[in-house]
């Protein structure tokens, strides 16, 4: 089911688009971050982004969700290897498993993805990764460094996840976008929910 929409300009919803990671790889990597103490660990899955959290209208999302579904409808799987770690210090508190395989694939979605209705400018150049540390005090991320730099996965993209940030601040998937085909059903949301909830928590992207 889609998500629902409502009238009126001010009826804001706070969306991301991810590539999620299959398990049991999913499992790992969360388990790093909850265990290098990442604040945000549980708020939303591990991931690689493809658009970065957005505030949207509630009023354009039946026609994101086209544009998402034509997106995926013309993409083919392709392999992603993650291995290491690497930092964006000093420009941002952040460490994370570094792509080694699929970043030109993941480069060429984003550009696709972050399109239409989902155009917008980034604060810094698209650098696709899997975050496992953030706004941690320094020592902590050098600790994070130093306990994934022996990490290694390798697995099939098979389509991304339209993402909305709920009430409580955790980021919920609410539709998959198979490639090759179109939207497989998220899970359908309380209907008493109203949008415009407070400001948006961009941390764990």
């Amino acid at each position: 089911m889609s998500i629902p929409s409502y009238d009126g300009g001010d009826n804001l919803r706070d969306i991301g688009v991810a590539i999620g990671i299959p398990e049991p790889y999913g499992r790992e990597l969360q388990g790093w971050r909850e265990r290098l103490g990442d604040p945000n660990a549980k708020r939303i899955v591990p991931h690689v982004t493809l658009v970065p959290p957005t505030s949207v209208d509630s009023a354009t999302l039946p026609a994101i969700e086209e544009h998402l579904r034509g997106v995926a409808a013309g993409e083919v799987t392709f392999e992603i290897k993650l291995r290491g770690s690497a930092t964006f210090l000093p420009v941002s508190p952040v460490v994370f498993v570094p792509l080694v395989q699929g970043i030109s694939e993941c480069e060429l979605l984003e550009s696709r993805v972050r399109s239409g209705p989902l155009a917008r400018e980034l604060r810094f150049p698209y650098h696709p990764h899997v975050t496992v540390a953030h706004d941690l005090p320094p020592q902590a991320l050098d600790h994070a460094i130093a306990a994934v730099r022996h990490y290694e996965a390798t697995f099939r993209v098979w389509g991304f996840t339209l993402f909305e940030q709920d009430l409580d601040g955790t980021w919920r998937p609410q539709r998959d976008f198979v490639f090759g085909g179109g939207g497989l059903p998220g899970p359908e949301l309380d209907p008493t929910r109203q949008p415009g909830y407070g400001p948006r928590d961009d941390d764990g992207w």
